[in-house]
């Protein structure tokens, strides 16, 4: 085996979904990129949905946002966060770009009459979306997670695919199984069988995995690990106990524990180093000194049910800044979530918001909840509660402000009212002619675009505090956008005259990224057109929530 020659590993998943396929891989990626290796990740999702930006938040998630606008699954963000580098499109791939892929190839006559088939012109695409990554980003070892779990038809070609690229073509691969045990309470011991079945699946299709991660509520014991050695052909010290922890940025630890990847390197024939874990354990700190203070913001959105439960993964991006603030600024922040159809139905903002320290509304699509969501923000502007809005909580402020400030009643935006007398916010002509075409799919204002940043402004004070800017001296960032619609800024001079503040605009089309009130009638007002969330990670939290959070802080009464 050639020293240079690119290794893989797969981490795929088995008994249940949402188990940390992403976290593990992410994690097993920082303890490799901790010793000084070169790592890549690159997500192999099943549906055949080109992106994840036309799926519904409910089904899949919050998508994520790349820098390059490719909307993306949330296991991208994970990466981004604990590995502390940007992902881009071709670390994303969905079925749907395979398919799409060879179909085109062929209708192009570029496979010269064969008849074309899933082995090998499926699997050859699958293959080649890893050296792309590897060749993009200069990668000694490519961590491929694999969608869903083992067993499912939709993944069964990215399974042979990866037992091709082992067996056939004789590349350096290690294959990391994420299985769950659970602890029925009536018995009070982890269960190996279900990970044995899952396991048996791998093996059906000619794949032995060569660790198997233990996730549950409890660790593992030696008793878990011998019985997994036996059925599942695994080393028993391979068997690598995941438990809950209070923050899955703590799995690296966990895993370095049990020296997980001196483990895979010495399988890869590579040499270990020693790690650089400084910022990491310091940051495992601050999470835990946080605990020691709890501050509780309402989230006032729509996307919060499936079925007869709700889930925080349709605003996990939002979630997760809400934590890297918190935790720098040395605080718990607990979120309250308010669904607005039910303000929206005649429940009040002040039951349903009162006690809060911040209230915010983040992104959203459509009519439903509209009004709920202008009540919550016209409740946290009057009663002075800190608000952050988030593309359409900027949106929607504008509109709260023009209705009730202004008194122009009617307005609001064209998402919701076409014929409205005051098209507060609108769409651009470019993405009317999208929406014409009924070309939804990528056709968004997307990703990073320049924005200048009003001197004097809260938008400013942050980013000079805490970081952000790309040019200081020229008040400049890059932020990341997902939306249609835009400000009109045919209403900005009457909103400006009453007190809104304009602080940021952006650099190519003069658009408006910011407003806000000023600090003397509230003491923070503020909304994005872009997502700051997607910008934030655990090390370097984003600047806009920093402040946020500190100004519900200091509502609480915890600064002086």
């Amino acid at each position: 085996m050639h020293p240079q020659e690119t290794k893989y590993i797969f981490v795929s998943g088995g008994v249940l979904s949402g188990l940390g396929k992403g976290v593990t891989a992410a994690s097993i990626g920082f303890l490799l990129q901790a010793r000084g290796y070169k790592v890549t990740p690159v997500k192999f999702e099943n549906y055949l949905n080109v992106d994840a930006g036309l799926i519904n938040p409910i089904e899949h998630g919050d998508p994520f946002l790349c820098d390059d606008g490719t909307e993306a699954d949330m296991d991208m963000g994970t990466y981004e966060k604990i590995l502390g580098k940007d992902v881009h499109r071709h670390n994303f791939v969905t079925m749907g770009q395979i398919y799409s892929a060879v179909i085109n190839r062929e209708r192009n006559f570029e496979y010269q009459g064969e008849d074309v088939e899933a082995i090998p012109h499926i699997t050859d695409e699958i293959l080649n979306r890893m050296l792309v990554a590897a060749k993009n980003d200069d990668a000694e070892i490519v961590i491929v997670e694999l969608g869903g779990t083992a067993g499912e038809y939709q993944n069964m070609l990215y399974y042979e695919a990866s037992r091709i690229l082992k067996t056939v073509k004789k590349a350096p691969v290690v294959h990391v199984h994420v299985s769950y045990l659970p602890t029925p309470h009536h018995l009070g011991e982890p269960k190996t069988k279900p990970t044995q079945l899952s396991v048996k699946f791998l093996l059906s299709m000619g794949i032995q995995p060569d660790f198997i991660v233990c996730r549950g509520e409890k660790a593992i014991d030696k008793r878990r690990r011998e019985r997994l050695a036996m059925f599942c052909n695994v080393d028993a010290e391979h068997c690598i106990s995941n438990p809950d922890e209070d923050t899955p940025y703590a799995v690296p630890k966990t895993f370095e524990d049990q020296q997980f990847a001196q483990k895979i390197l010495k399988l890869f024939g590579l040499p270990d180093k020693a790690p650089e874990m400084t910022e990491w354990t310091k940051l495992l700190d601050r999470v835990q000194e946080s605990k020691k203070k709890t501050i509780e913001v309402a989230i006032v959105g729509k996307y919060f049910g499936t079925g007869d439960y709700e889930l925080r993964d349709s605003y996990a991006a939002l979630m997760d800044a809400l934590d890297h603030a918190g935790w720098q600024q040395g605080v718990t922040v607990k979120t309250r979530w308010v669904n607005s159809e039910k303000i929206e139905k005649g429940e009040s903002p002040e039951k349903l918001l009162g006690g809060v320290s911040g209230v915010i509304v983040p992104i959203g699509w459509g009519a439903r909840g509209v009004e709920g969501m202008l009540e919550a923000i016209r409740y946290a502007r009057e009663n002075k509660v800190p608000y952050l809005g988030l593309c359409y909580g900027m949106q929607l402020a504008t509109v709260e402000f023009a209705r009730n400030v202004l008194g122009l009643t009617g307005a609001n935006t064209t998402e919701c009212d076409e014929v409205t007398p005051y098209p507060i916010i609108h769409m651009n002509p470019l993405q009317e002619e999208n929406r014409k075409r009924r070309a939804y799919g990528g056709t968004m204002r997307l990703g990073r675009w320049e924005c200048k940043v009003k001197e004097g402004s809260i938008a400013d004070q942050s980013y000079t505090e805490f970081g952000g800017y790309s040019d200081p001296n020229q008040k400049t960032v890059w932020e990341r956008h997902r939306h249609r619609y835009e400000f009109n800024d045919e209403f900005a001079v009457k909103l400006e005259e009453k007190g809104l503040v304009f602080s940021g605009r952006s650099i190519v089309e003069n658009l408006a990224e910011v407003i806000e009130l000023p600090t003397s009638v509230h003491p923070f007002f503020l909304g994005t057109q872009y997502h700051p969330e997607y910008r934030s990670r655990p090390l370097t939290p984003h600047p806009l929530f920093l402040t946020f959070v500190r100004a519900c802080m200091n509502l609480s009464g915890m600064i002086e």
